[in-house]
C-alpha cells in the first residue's frame, strides 16, 4: 500500500514539472530549428566575405600563382617575329622600337607571385559587383650593365565585374562581365637599393615597356580563370548573393 501511494505522489510531481517546463521559453536556437530556419544564416557582411574568400581559394586552387610565375614575359619582349595579330602580336607591336635595350637583358625570371587581399564593392544600383584582384610578382633581371640582378617589385590590380543572370531553366548563376586591369594600378619599384646612373635609364625604360604590355598580358591569363572559379562556387552562396543582386539590395558594406 505504501508503494502504491509513493508512486501516485511521484506521478503528480512529474506532471507538475512537465507543465512548468512547457511554460518556459525555448532557447533561440531551438526555436529556429523548430521553425525549420537554419541557425547559422549568413548576414550580408558574411556573404561578401564568403564570396571574396571563395574567389581567393578558387583562384589559388586553379593555379593562379603558377600562371603568374610562368608568364612568358622575356620571350614576348625579345620576339622580333610576327606582329600581325593576336594578343602577343599586338603587345609586341608596341615594343619593337626598344629592341636594342631588350638585347641588353640576359635573363628575366618571375618569382614570389602573390595574390593579395581581394576587394569588393557594389554598384550604386546594387545589381553588380566589382571584385578587385591585387597581384604581386618580383622580376629578377639579369643584365651585364648591372653586374648583379635587378629586382623589381611589380603590383597590378585586375578588376572583374560579377553579374547575376538566369538561364531558360530558371537557374541563377553568377557570371563574369567586364574584366580588365585597373587603369594606373601598375606599380614598379626597385627592391635592391638605388640604381647607379648607368642603370637608371635601363630601369626607367624597362618600367615603361612593362607598363605597355604587362597589364594586358596578366589580364588575358587571369580573367578566364575568374570565370572558371565563378562557375564552381557553392550553390547556396551563389543563390543568396544572386537574389540580393537581382533585387538591387545592398549587402557589401562601404568602407
Amino acid at each position: 500500500m505504501f508503494q502504491i501511494g509513493g508512486l501516485i505522489v511521484f506521478c503528480g510531481l512529474l506532471a507538475q514539472t512537465t507543465a512548468l517546463l512547457d511554460t518556459l521559453p525555448l532557447p533561440l536556437d531551438q526555436i529556429l530549428l523548430l521553425k525549420g530556419t537554419p541557425a547559422q544564416d549568413l548576414s550580408p557582411t558574411d556573404l561578401a566575405g564568403s564570396l571574396t574568400d571563395a574567389l581567393s581559394t578558387g583562384l589559388l586552387s586553379e593555379g593562379l600563382l603558377g600562371i603568374l610565375e610562368n608568364l612568358p614575359l622575356l620571350n614576348i619582349l625579345k620576339t622580333k617575329g610576327d606582329t600581325s595579330g593576336g594578343l602577343l602580336g599586338g603587345l609586341l607591336g608596341k615594343v619593337t622600337s626598344v629592341v636594342p635595350l631588350l638585347n641588353k637583358i640576359i635573363d628575366m625570371k618571375i618569382t614570389n607571385p602573390q595574390l593579395l587581399e581581394l576587394g569588393l564593392v557594389q554598384s550604386p544600383d546594387g545589381h553588380r559587383l566589382y571584385v578587385t584582384i591585387p597581384l604581386g610578382i618580383t622580376l629578377n633581371v639579369n643584365t651585364p650593365l648591372a653586374g648583379r640582378l635587378l629586382k623589381l617589385a611589380v603590383k597590378l590590380n585586375i578588376t572583374a565585374q560579377v553579374l547575376a543572370v538566369g538561364n531558360e531553366q530558371g537557374k541563377i548563376h553568377l557570371v563574369l562581365g567586364d574584366c580588365t586591369h585597373s587603369p594606373g594600378s601598375l606599380q614598379i619599384s626597385l627592391l635592391n637599393g638605388f640604381a647607379p646612373l648607368p642603370l637608371q635609364g635601363l630601369v626607367n625604360s624597362l618600367s615603361g615597356i612593362l607598363n605597355q604590355i604587362l597589364p594586358e598580358l596578366v589580364q588575358g591569363e587571369v580573367c578566364p580563370l575568374v570565370n572558371e572559379v565563378l562557375s564552381q562556387l557553392d550553390v547556396t552562396l551563389v543563390h543568396s548573393i544572386a537574389d540580393l543582386l537581382i533585387h538591387g539590395l545592398e549587402f557589401v558594406i562601404k568602407v
